[in-house]
């Protein structure tokens, strides 16, 4: 076979595996369309749908290039636009007394977990992948994080989804639970945000309180998101420190996370020069939001392929215990805290 026929072979396997994600990721969004499923969201949906797939016909080798490329470089993409959602001239202006309370929730929500997951015998990595994504901002921490403590794909996926599902669940019962809370709609709105694991989350749980309460909710879960990019870097040291340390891993090297930068860069650009010196529509807005959203949820497909539950399934039951038992206690304490 020439140069030229193996090339075309390989773009060919290419698009047609990063084709095969765009379709499950398509089913999973029309499936989080329907009532029932629309509590869940597109990446839950699409990862379940992935992962059934995997388990029902096999993984589909002939595609493998394309799902990998998906899994792991539509992932970083993703994240880059993720910087979009977050407003930074607006956390800084608005947001700074809730930053701290913030670092306290991402904190507490990581050396909680992890604490758990070691009285539990839990694995350790899913469990700190499920304490990252509890503490900051669900699946897109949990995708920032994983290339960074070198989590394998079947970890990251299972996390991702215990994540989805687990918020899921919190943000329904705080709906419940909104009109009988001794509290004002405003410190309901602090306390899903310091709280809750997504973005939409929190905007399922306060939106029945009102537009101040939801615009809270948002300011205080935007800073959250804020300090995910220090988190990651607090990440890379931690795994240097380890490597230098381990008598087994010492010339390993931890892979320097450049998307951050793109985040980073994108934040900038959406905060100070998108809308204020290259004028946008709502519309062109809303639209960047379901691209980011898709690819992302895309990427999760590629994630859920690799899931082969039978050798998997015994993982998940713990860190899924202490994520759970580590949500609790957060919203506790946020509670007390969004009412100081």
């Amino acid at each position: 076979m020439s140069l030229l026929s193996r090339n075309a072979d390989y773009w060919k396997k290419l698009y047609l595996g990063i084709g095969f994600t765009f379709i499950i990721a398509l089913f999973g969004s029309f499936l989080s369309l329907i009532p029932g499923f629309n509590q869940a969201g597109p990446l839950a949906c699409a990862i379940i749908l992935a992962i059934i797939y995997r388990q029902v016909f096999g993984y589909p080798e002939f595609l493998r290039i394309g799902i990998q490329f998906s899994s792991k470089y539509l992932l970083r993409f993703a994240i880059i636009l993720y910087g979009l959602k977050l407003n930074i001239d607006i956390i800084l202006t608005d947001g700074l007394g809730l930053l701290a309370k913030s670092a306290v929730t991402i904190i507490f929500a990581i050396l909680v977990t992890m604490f758990l997951a070691k009285l539990f015998k839990a694995n350790s990595r899913i469990s700190l992948l499920l304490g990252v994504g509890t503490g900051v901002c669900g699946a897109a921490a949990i995708a920032a994080v994983a290339p960074i403590v070198q989590s394998e794909d079947d970890d990251t996926a299972i996390s991702v989804g215990i994540i989805a599902l687990v918020g899921t669940v919190f943000s329904i019962i705080y709906t419940i639970f909104m009109p009988i809370l001794p509290i004002a709609d405003v410190q309901y709105g602090i306390w899903s945000g310091l709280s809750l694991h997504e973005l939409a989350h929190v905007a399922l749980a306060t939106e029945p309180a009102g537009e101040e309460a939801l615009a809270m909710a948002l300011l205080a879960k935007l800073s959250r998101v804020f300090l995910l990019v220090p988190l990651c870097f607090l990440f890379i040291f931690w795994m240097k420190n380890r490597r230098r340390t381990s008598s087994t891993d010492k010339n390993a090297k931890v892979a320097f996370p450049w998307f951050l930068l793109g985040f980073v860069a994108m934040s900038l650009f959406g905060s100070f020069v998108l809308g204020d010196v290259i004028p946008v529509t709502a519309g062109l807005l809303d639209g960047i939001s379901f691209a980011t959203t898709f690819i992302l949820t895309s990427a999760m497909v590629g994630l859920g392929l690799n899931v082969n539950l039978k050798e998997v399934k015994t993982k998940a039951l713990r860190p899924l215990a202490a994520m759970v038992t580590a949500s609790v206690l957060v919203s506790v304490l946020m509670y007390w805290v969004a009412g100081i």
